[in-house]
């Protein structure tokens, strides 16, 4: 059974995305999970393609973005700036201003487990209103819907510049501790949208845990949360 958005919900969130789409059918999509969809239907008529192409979309308008903003940073700068715009949190809190949880269309079982409040469901289904956007309107207008959202975002962080893993390295280097050894400990989802779980071990400290939607940036996570309970990094 699904369960579908208020009418007020999804006009509320044309207003908030400010684009008028010519095809709506498009945003129909972006806006519905695989668990509302009929047995018949395929999951073309669901986000995961949208989000796919939307994930791309998102990636270039930021590093047009960073690129035009902050012209004296290195690409270790840049690469830091740019995980934090385009990570799953970020998106989740776009999407919650937005008002998308309530315009999704979703299964009633999914609905009942908190589904449109879920970090990961709303991280993806914003990645692909942004590609309805640009297919809708091309480039330019999913750049500007990037840049209205997320610019703001970009231009206030003060959070750290430098990689995670690099950073617990060499931050174990000048405390005479051996080289932090990551190890991958889980593996959930599906093939297309798998999550991963890694420790990184420091002989000496207590281990830190990361996930995310890739090894490298689980490992990322895990020294980050060594990193901020040490208290090397503050932000």
């Amino acid at each position: 059974m699904t369960q579908k958005p208020k009418q007020n919900a999804v006009s509320a969130l044309k207003a908030a995305l400010q684009y008028e789409f010519r095809d709506l059918e498009l945003l129909r999509v972006a806006l519905t999970h695989a668990s509302a969809l009929a047995p018949s239907e395929t999951v073309s008529g669901s986000y995961q393609r949208l989000e796919f192409l939307g994930d791309r979309v998102l990636g270039l308008a930021i590093a047009s973005m960073l690129h035009l903003h902050f012209p004296k940073a290195d690409e270790g700068e840049l690469a830091r700036r740019f995980n934090h715009m385009v990570k799953r949190e970020t998106c989740a809190e776009i999407a919650q201003e937005l008002g998308v949880g309530d315009a999704m269309r979703i299964g009633l079982a999914e609905a009942q487990t908190g589904g449109r409040k879920k970090t990961a469901l709303l991280a993806d289904i914003c990645e692909a209103v942004i590609a309805a956007i640009y297919l809708d309107g091309g480039f330019e207008a999913a750049a500007d819907f990037v840049k209205r959202l997320w610019e703001p975002r970009m231009l206030s962080w003060t959070g750290p510049l430098r990689d995670a893993k690099t950073t617990l390295q060499e931050w174990a280097q000048s405390k005479s501790l051996p080289t932090p050894h990551y190890e991958v400990t889980g593996r959930d989802g599906p093939d297309h949208e798998p999550s991963f779980t890694v420790s990184v071990i420091v002989r000496g400290l207590a281990s830190g845990e990361g996930k995310g939607g890739s090894k490298r940036i689980a490992e990322q996570n895990a020294a980050e949360a060594v990193l901020r309970r040490e208290g090397v990094w503050k932000e």
